[in-house]
């Protein structure tokens, strides 16, 4: 399976560079790492460490905004985590609400899954870091769906994009995904960006057949998508 396409233009070259610049990307040819959604793989991306500098905070913002089309929105929720930070900072960048919503709810006080006020009859946009399969974001939007919202858009810095299932759960929650840059944009970046070769090489090797790999290294090797 190839990368897929990242987003037009200079957007997701830079959002690409900034991650590697920020030692977000992580190649380990040796032992894999083990994703949140059981895939295995030789690659991992911490988007939490382009909070550190100003400047990284920035750019994500300022390329955030101008991705997105603000009046197709109400309210911007973070994601429990790390779309929490992103989330504030985007809202303030477009003069929006802000909520955030908990992969599940408080079970204490007013159970609430959503924090920051109301969101019925809203339309909200789903902040998040980084998707993989989409499997993540049911939680979430199961959450701010049943407090009352509209939720058909969701924004991430970084897109594995890979794995399978990912679109098809996304299709099925009803979720159009804004990210700023995928594998592709990664892969497309030339020697000067700072990328190891050897590292580059394992990489296209993984995207190839994803599946293969995280069978290969102990990681999860279901095709199946499971139910909503």
């Amino acid at each position: 399976m190839a990368a897929p396409p990242g987003p037009a233009g200079q957007t997701g070259a830079e959002t690409a560079r900034l991650l590697l610049e920020a030692g977000a990307i992580q190649v380990s040819r040796e032992q894999p790492f083990v994703l949140a959604a059981g895939w295995a793989s030789p690659v991992y991306v911490d988007c939490r460490l382009l909070i550190d500098r100003p400047e990284w905070r920035r750019a994500i913002t300022r390329m955030a905004a101008e991705s997105l089309d603000p009046a197709s929105f109400d309210i911007i929720a973070g994601a429990e985590t790390a779309g929490i930070p992103w989330a504030s900072w985007l809202a303030e960048a477009l003069d929006k609400p802000l909520r955030y919503v908990r992969k599940r709810p408080l079970g204490i006080g007013r159970n609430a899954q959503v924090e920051g006020g109301g969101v019925d009859g809203q339309r909200v946009l789903l902040v998040d870091d980084l998707t993989t399969d989409g499997s993540s974001k049911l939680a979430f939007a199961r959450g701010l769906r049943a407090a009352g919202a509209e939720v058909n858009q969701a924004f991430c810095i970084f897109h594995h994009g890979a794995f399978p299932g990912g679109a098809e759960r996304l299709a099925r929650l009803g979720l159009t995904l804004h990210p700023l840059a995928t594998w592709a944009d990664v892969l497309a970046l030339g020697s000067d960006a700072g990328m190891d070769a050897e590292d580059r090489a394992e990489m296209a090797l993984f995207l190839q057949d994803p599946v293969a790999w995280s069978t290969a290294h102990g990681g999860r090797a279901t095709l199946t998508v499971p139910p909503l």
